[in-house]
């Protein structure tokens, strides 16, 4: 028995020096480095948006790589353009690499699936171009740099009426995918209020091919204009075939069309698309400091291809986490938390940003057309 105890007070020993030995199991573990994760859709169906809004995040990495005397290291993980892999990303970010904050993500259902766990980690999130209203609500951690889509629709909405003097619309929706059914139902719901008329809503599913039978009920209808809250290869091909079957009415859209791909891949028929998306482009007419200094240092760092807003919402996530963290003078996630939710006016390259009460962020809506084969910045809105 005597043999027994001694030996039980030798493991408890041993055991109590392992644990001291440890190292913290928080992202302050390494006092001389600071981890700021990322998880973006790097392959999969959204790996266009995610890789442009990575190409943003690694600009203002390239120009803010130290905060408060500390290095910062940037870790990317691909979260596939997959609910479950968005989940599984942020929790490596959070378990193995004890990331101090995180940047992302392209795509609504991505950003929920991963804000799940960084608020049950207490671990502060600023999402890139996430617009579903579900991103944010009810977050304690959950922050975003873009605005939400009932902003959005009621945005393109205005745009019609004042704009396109549509006086009807028709909406042609993505059933399986939050961002398309939200912002048509918030697009109709404003339409509606003032003075318009909806005279068709059809369903597709992503990865359909053929919308021959859909715009051929759409265009029996004789709207003014055709709201699709699509992404941009599937617009593309809405157009495309709607102008085949002789469609005349305007098509409008919402950001997830804000990539260069769209003309190349309608072609012709895209002439004249307007969409919504966030007040950034590199031909704007007028333009503020901060976004005529992302504008250039782009051009430096990336000579073959051209700035756009899902980039300049990657640049300003990571940014308004780094301003966070100067602000709260510490790196401790409960303190960038803290100070991200007082962010006033900060200024961001898609325009002055103050987080409101629910944690999105409040800043105008710019208007792109496609003009002449080329997108053009065409006008800031503000939703009535």
């Amino acid at each position: 028995m005597k043999k027994a105890l001694i030996a039980l007070a030798v493991i408890i020993i041993i055991c109590a020096g392992w644990f001291a030995m440890k190292p913290a199991s928080g992202p302050s573990a390494n006092a001389d480095t600071i981890k700021i994760g990322v998880y973006l859709p790097i392959t999969g169906g959204n790996a266009v948006g995610g890789g442009l809004e990575l190409d943003g995040v690694n600009l203002a990495y390239e120009e803010q790589k130290e905060v408060l005397g500390k290095k910062i290291e940037l870790i990317v993980v691909d979260n596939k353009s997959d609910k479950v892999e968005a989940a599984n990303a942020v929790k490596r970010l959070i378990s193995k690499e004890k990331v101090n904050a995180i940047v992302g993500t392209y795509g609504s259902s991505l950003a929920m699936a991963g804000g799940d766990v960084a608020e049950k980690n207490g671990i502060p999130m600023v999402g890139t171009s996430c617009t579903n209203p579900m991103v944010t609500q009810g977050k304690k951690y959950s922050f975003r740099v873009a605005f939400i889509d009932p902003f959005q629709g009621a945005g393109a909405s205005q745009y019609a009426l004042d704009e396109l003097k549509a006086k009807t619309a028709a909406c042609l929706i993505e059933v399986t995918t939050d961002y398309s059914v939200g912002l048509a139902s918030f697009f109709e719901d404003h339409f509606t209020k003032n003075g318009g008329k909806i005279v068709a809503k059809l369903n597709y599913q992503s990865g359909d091919q053929d919308f021959t039978a859909q715009l051929t009920e759409i265009i029996s209808k004789n709207p003014d204009v055709l709201y699709i809250p699509a992404n941009f290869a599937e617009a593309a091909i809405i157009m495309r075939q709607a102008r085949e079957l002789g469609a005349k009415f305007e098509i409008l859209g919402g950001d997830a069309t804000d990539n260069p791909e769209i003309v190349k891949i309608a072609g012709k028929a895209c002439e004249g698309y307007s969409f919504t998306t966030f007040a950034y482009a590199p031909e704007m007419p007028e333009m503020n400091e901060t976004q005529k200094a992302f504008t250039e240092s782009w051009k430096k760092l990336y000579k073959d291809k051209l700035p756009n807003a899902l980039a300049a919402c990657g640049y300003d996530a990571y940014s308004i986490i780094i301003d966070a963290i100067k602000r709260a003078g510490s790196a401790e996630p409960e303190k960038i938390q803290e100070a991200l939710a007082k962010t006033v006016d900060f200024p961001g390259v898609t325009g002055k940003t103050t987080i409101n009460a629910t944690h999105d962020a409040e800043k105008s809506i710019g208007i792109m057309r496609i003009v002449g084969g080329e997108r053009k910045f065409y006008k800031v809105v503000d939703p009535k």
